[in-house]
């Protein structure tokens, strides 16, 4: 029988999945399915919050330089939001799995929400291609490193203002009681998905006990999954949400521990194209670029060369800074104003640069595949045995303005080139331990593993390389 939509009454309580204990985990599973109106209360005051951070800051004028966080509310926001909050998810996702996504994400909340109310229409086909995460992901990633967004709360408002309100009208337009905007279009769903791969916590799900349940006797309130995963069939983290309505469901679905390595080393499970992608092209791509280009010499040397050519031409227009600053940073009040020149290098940077090291660090999986020769054992699933080192990198760079910010308040920071070589190092090996299990299990010649494994080495020296100029060279 067809799974029915979540209607908020009582029924009999969902229960653990026949045989497994009454463990921790899986009571905290069913606590959060038996009290949804408390987790509906605190999505509300995360969407008050958010709006808060988002909102009050970009109509603030410019902090003084006597400022401090604790005595300026644009500094604080700035440092909560940037500094805090979005470290903090990515953090979270690799730990817990998506319960950002399930429990807190205000735009989530507020596309679900919007469903309910809104005209329900079927999902045309062009809204289902996997790979709109992937593209959403990089033309935010761009587009705010072009307005500045992580130092203007105009620029905020403008990118994350702009995205609430895209996933509220696709609420209204798609969907009932759905998240069709997290499953389909989020820009950051694709990175969550990802990182969740690595997650020990995730709800398990035994097929066998949900097949042979008959439900005579047993009234169990159905589940809304929100982001439309199919439950019964569900053997990764990464489209789940985590919100617990489906713990307990059939004796079948519970809170559980699970290695890290599971799902990288799950040869049974398709490695997913959109993912690898997303992982390569995208969380240690364009996001590695977008994290280090201001202080690139590269990037710098290649502006001055272009400028001069200009001049020397007395070709002016591309030096013009009188741009609007939706388009390009321009706050003379802060003496930040971006040339045409500064967006289109910055573009050319993000884009080319990027894609260029995620070319260059698919050759490794490329290679290690070519070299197994194994059925199973194809690039995309090599490339999530990296998995590790891109949430390592991507920590790294989303706490680079954490560290900014406590560096001008002359926070002590002694401990930090010790932690970013740990985090660094804990996220290349690990990824290469990944490797070598994949080919201890694919059956190649010694001197073919060898090979492959020198080739899973490579993306690990490479983006070590490019953190290690980035924080003790440039």
């Amino acid at each position: 029988m067809a799974e029915q939509p979540l209607v908020f009454h009582r029924r009999r309580p969902a229960e653990l999945p026949a045989g497994q204990p009454a463990g921790t985990l899986a009571k905290a599973g069913l606590f959060l399915r038996r009290h949804r109106r408390l987790i509906l209360t605190i999505q509300w005051m995360v969407v008050c919050v958010y709006a808060v951070l988002v909102v009050v800051p970009a109509f603030l004028p410019l902090p003084p330089e006597s400022a401090h966080l604790w005595d300026n509310l644009r500094l604080f926001a700035q440092f909560v939001f940037w500094g805090i909050w979005w470290p903090g998810v990515m953090v979270a996702t690799v730990l817990l799995g998506r319960v950002w996504c399930g429990l807190f994400c205000p735009e989530g909340s507020l596309s679900e929400w919007a469903s309910r109310h809104g005209r329900g229409r079927p999902l045309p086909g062009w809204l289902k291609w996997s790979g709109w995460p992937f593209v959403a992901f990089v033309a935010t990633t761009v587009y705010g490193q072009l307005v500045s967004v992580y130092e203007y709360p105009q620029a905020a408002l403008l990118v994350l203002g702009g995205s609430t309100v895209a996933a509220v009208a696709i609420g209204l337009l798609y969907g009932r009681e759905k998240r069709i905007w997290c499953r389909y279009l989020c820009p950051a769903s694709g990175v969550f998905a990802v990182l969740a791969k690595i997650a020990p916590l995730h709800y398990k799900v035994d097929r066998d006990a949900w097949d042979r349940h008959s439900g005579e006797g047993k009234h169990f309130e159905p589940v809304n999954c929100a982001p439309l995963v199919d439950v019964r069939r569900m053997t990764s983290a990464s489209e789940c949400h985590a919100c617990g309505r489906c713990a307990g469901q059939r004796d079948a679905v519970a809170l559980a521990l699970r290695s890290p390595a599971a799902e990288a080393l799950d040869l049974a499970a398709p490695a997913k194209t959109a993912d690898a992608a997303t992982l390569l092209f995208g969380v240690l791509g364009v996001a590695t670029a977008a994290f280090q280009w201001t202080v690139s010499p590269w990037f710098l040397k290649a502006k001055l060369a272009l400028a001069d050519w200009l001049v020397e031409r007395e070709h002016f227009a591309l030096l013009d800074n009188e741009v609007p600053w939706w388009l390009l940073t321009h706050y003379p009040e802060a003496n930040d104003l971006f040339t045409w020149l500064d967006g289109a290098l910055i573009i050319a940077y993000l884009l080319g640069g990027g894609f260029l090291l995620g070319a260059l660090l698919w050759t490794g999986p490329a290679l290690a595949a070519r070299l197994v020769r194994h059925p199973r054992l194809d690039w995309q699933r090599f490339t999530l045995a990296l998995t590790p080192l891109a949430a390592a990198s991507v920590i790294l760079g989303l706490s680079m303005l954490t560290v900014t910010h406590l560096r001008a308040e002359h926070v002590w920071l002694g401990w930090l080139p010790a932690f970013r070589v740990a985090l660094l190092a804990g996220g290349g090996l690990a990824s290469l331990w990944l490797a070598l299990r994949l080919l201890a299990a694919s059956g190649a010649a010694r001197p073919r593993r060898l090979a492959a494994a020198l080739a899973m080495a490579a993306p690990v020296a490479l983006m070590a390389t490019i953190w290690s100029l980035v924080f003790f060279v440039w």
